[in-house]
């Protein structure tokens, strides 16, 4: 397998990529990395302008001597190339497998409306050594290469479809041309570095959204780095999504293994 990666939102830096590439070599040795050299750019808060970040995405998504596209790292950017790559995707992008999360769900939600490829939220090629000591990017290298099942939050055995996103990626998609259509699907979400009343609000959102109407119950991934507020909100994560369920009328169906910590296991969009 050779797996390209690319920055459709910040930078990363050579140290980042040197790691990932002595990890592969060492568990994967007949299986190549490229990191594409726009990841290293910086231009403001982005890894390159948007035509840069487009143009980087393009160049590997259509080149069939890619088998998998690795996005670098999240942060903001992503959905501002949307409507320059969506339209100029070859047929070589239908036969890869796309990796990544939190801003990266802008790309992940587009490309699995289309249908195209194997989309999947998970670890970024930038992770390691930051919130992940290496279980994580095992995990997501186990899936891309050998389809190890072993990578799987584990809800998903029951065979039932389902995607994840970072809960402030999806209330930015909901009603716009990006969301997915998510009937029968189980909705896993995650959320880093807001206040409660923040992420009470963005629950707000998609209980009442249109277009998740249909959808088959809800997984809480990790909440985490929660930023105070005075005065302290009523209610914990998971008493907000009960009422907001409920509200919603789809079961909640309890925890999931995945968000910006070190067990963030890898959800396939669709079935697995």
């Amino acid at each position: 397998m050779r797996i390209g990666v690319v920055a459709p939102a910040r930078s990363i830096r050579h140290e980042g990529s040197a790691r990932m590439a002595a990890l592969l070599a060492l568990t994967y040795p007949a299986h190549d990395i490229v990191f594409h050299p726009q990841c290293y750019l910086e231009e403001g808060h982005f890894a390159g302008s948007d035509d840069v970040r487009a143009n980087a995405f393009l160049e590997f998504a259509n080149d069939p001597g890619f088998d998998a596209i690795w996005f670098a790292r999240g942060g903001y950017g992503s959905n501002r190339i949307l409507t320059r790559v969506m339209p100029r995707l070859g047929p070589a992008a239908n036969h890869k497998t796309y990796m990544g999360f939190s801003d990266m769900g802008f790309l992940l939600g587009a490309l699995y409306a289309r249908r195209i490829g194997n989309v999947c939220h998970g670890p970024m090629a930038s992770s390691l050594g930051m919130n992940d000591a290496g279980e994580s990017t095992g995990w997501a290298l186990g899936w891309m290469i050998e389809r190890d099942r072993r990578a799987l939050e584990p809800s998903l055995a029951d065979g039932r479809p389902a995607v994840a996103f970072n809960l402030a990626i999806l209330s930015a998609m909901i009603g716009t041309p990006w969301l997915p259509d998510l009937t029968d699907h189980i909705l896993m979400i995650e959320e880093v570095g807001e206040p409660l009343y923040r992420i009470d609000r963005m629950l707000s959102q998609m209980a009442h959204a249109t277009q998740l109407k249909g959808i088959a119950g809800v997984r809480l991934g990790t909440i985490s780095d929660v930023v105070p507020n005075t005065p302290a909100f009523a209610e914990t994560p998971e008493q907000m999504i009960l009422r907001w369920c409920a509200e919603m009328r789809v079961p909640y169906l309890g925890r999931a293994q995945i968000g910006h910590v070190e067990q963030n296991r890898v959800v396939p969009f669709g079935v697995a």
